[in-house]
């Protein structure tokens, strides 16, 4: 299932439909950073079932669902939003989308209700790649690459939907993957 583009910033990856780590299992993840250092990303696909009010003080407000990132550091509380005009901070990621900011002005803004829950996303914890690892993992096929379809996807919470969306963007070559069962002892 190999493709032709290289993971950068700004750019998803996908997982390999029948991918057996159960922690990136059909697996949507947004490319925040990739350096000399390695790489890392957010599962956009996986919404846990905590809402960020219950764990960030501060936050009473914060409707939003906590999604799990990744397996590394799932101590931390990371986002991504799309209201740089509201937050004035955050890592350009591409598209109008950023990646962190000053977290006591998010946490007025979402207070006041300034910041819409579909303008962020939370996630609890990371992923993340050595330096070679992922480009192996890529060779491996275990990973797809595409560009960002179209923004709002990023915001989805419909966690199948996303994927599913993702996979028809990479083309009529891929598309059929997107009707496989996630378990296919079942079919």
């Amino acid at each position: 299932m190999l493709n032709n583009i290289s993971p950068k910033i700004g750019r998803l990856l996908i997982s390999e439909p029948f991918m057996a780590d159960p922690n990136f299992k059909r697996s949507v993840i947004l490319i925040t950073e990739h350096n000399e250092d390695g790489t890392v990303g957010y599962i956009l696909n996986q919404a846990g079932n905590l809402l960020v009010k219950d764990v960030v003080e501060g936050l009473t407000e914060a409707h939003n669902l906590i999604h799990f990132g990744g397996p590394v550091a799932t101590d931390t509380i990371h986002f991504i939003h799309r209201c740089y005009d509201k937050l004035l901070s955050g890592d350009p990621i591409g598209d109008g989308i950023y990646w962190g900011g000053n977290f006591e002005t998010l946490r007025i803004l979402m207070e006041t209700g300034a910041i819409e829950d579909n303008e962020i996303k939370f996630f609890m914890g990371y992923s993340g790649w050595d330096v070679g690892q992922l480009d192996s993992e890529i060779k491996d096929n275990a990973w797809m690459v595409s560009n960002i379809p179209y923004v709002d996807i990023l915001f989805n919470d419909d966690d199948e939907q996303l994927w599913r969306d993702v996979i028809v963007n990479l083309g009529p070559k891929y598309a059929h993957v997107s009707n496989f069962p996630s378990d296919p002892s079942l079919n």
